[in-house]
């Protein structure tokens, strides 16, 4: 009898440790749940000071704070960028421009330490524009030019010494590509040149200039890029989301989300003319947009949960209406 109450005794122990070692390892469990949902909750971006990827850094940011995500920010130059995200200080980048940012971005990539997710930007270029009524005169290619050069003033209005496009025309000129050698580059500011395209525009009189976009440019003034045929200006340009590749595991509805952004050219044209133009706040272009732009948005969201783990659709329309 007194080994048969011993016995007993000692499976009650067993099953009380084991319950105490189960409860605690619950707990154990839900308090990791816990610090990886808030983990997941968490999220950073870095931005170059450029209004383009400003503005379309805050919509992200707008909308994924809709969805319960606590959202942190930094202006920085793309090099230290791109170092912390290495250094998982930051989780994603919208403005990688290629290829403008291949030779800082791909030591990175060939590390496996930053991945390109997605191409978030459509139409993205840096070529000759000229007005659209020069164009419909024509002068559609780069090869037209020297035809009409008493009307250009044999002159193309670059941007500051220096500059990418600068030394593409210099070097053209100097090549006499496209029959340009009696021709001038005028280098000045960004300001500079579109206040000469302004003045040109209101007289209709004839100019070439360094165009790109996105930028407000596109909307303020009919213009259009002349073709390449000799391919000077190299190859069109790519604006790329650029993140850590653990975000797949670590965070997999925010990655969802950076696999699903992307705006065209002319939506961020919008944004940048709002934004540098009419000197608005970035948050306030980014709030006044999203609330008109529902249905994009909804795209970007689709098989997506707020952090809480309600429907992001769902959520966005509610908020929204």
């Amino acid at each position: 009898m007194l080994l048969k109450k011993k016995f007993v005794l000692f499976l009650s122990l067993v099953l009380i440790l084991s319950l105490a070692s189960a409860c605690t390892q619950q707990g154990s469990s839900k308090k990791a749940n816990k610090e990886l949902a808030v983990k997941q909750s968490k999220v950073s971006f870095g931005y170059v000071n450029w209004p383009g990827v400003t503005v379309k850094t805050e919509v992200a940011k707008e909308v994924l704070e809709s969805l319960g995500y606590e959202v942190e920010t930094s202006s920085l130059g793309e090099q230290v960028i791109f170092k912390s995200m290495e250094n998982d200080e930051l989780d994603a980048f919208l403005g990688n421009w290629m290829p403008s940012m291949k030779n800082t971005f791909e030591p990175y990539q060939k590390k496996g330490v930053i991945e390109n997710v997605r191409l978030n930007l459509d139409q993205a270029l840096y070529k000759t524009a000229v007005p659209k009524y020069v164009w419909e005169a024509g002068v559609k290619s780069m090869a037209d030019l020297n035809k009409y050069a008493d009307k250009f003033d044999h002159q193309i209005i670059g941007l500051e010494a220096g500059n990418a496009g600068n030394i593409i025309i210099k070097n053209a000129i100097d090549n006499n590509t496209y029959q340009l050698k009696d021709w001038e580059l005028m280098s000045g500011s960004t300001a500079a040149m579109l206040a000469t395209v302004e003045r040109a525009t209101k007289k209709k009189e004839w100019v070439a200039f360094h165009g790109w976009k996105p930028h407000w440019m596109n909307i303020k003034y009919d213009l259009k890029y002349l073709e390449d045929p000799e391919g000077i200006w190299g190859e069109e340009s790519e604006v790329y989301t650029a993140a850590r590749p653990e975000l797949k595991k670590e965070a997999p509805n925010f990655y969802k989300f950076l696999e699903q952004f992307n705006v065209s050219s002319e939506i961020q044209s919008g944004w940048i003319l709002e934004y540098q133009k009419k000197g608005r706040p970035a948050e306030e272009v980014a709030q006044e947009w999203i609330k008109n732009n529902n249905d994009l948005i909804q795209e970007w969201v689709v098989g997506m949960t707020t952090v809480d783990g309600k429907d992001a659709v769902e959520t966005i329309k509610n908020k929204l209406n």
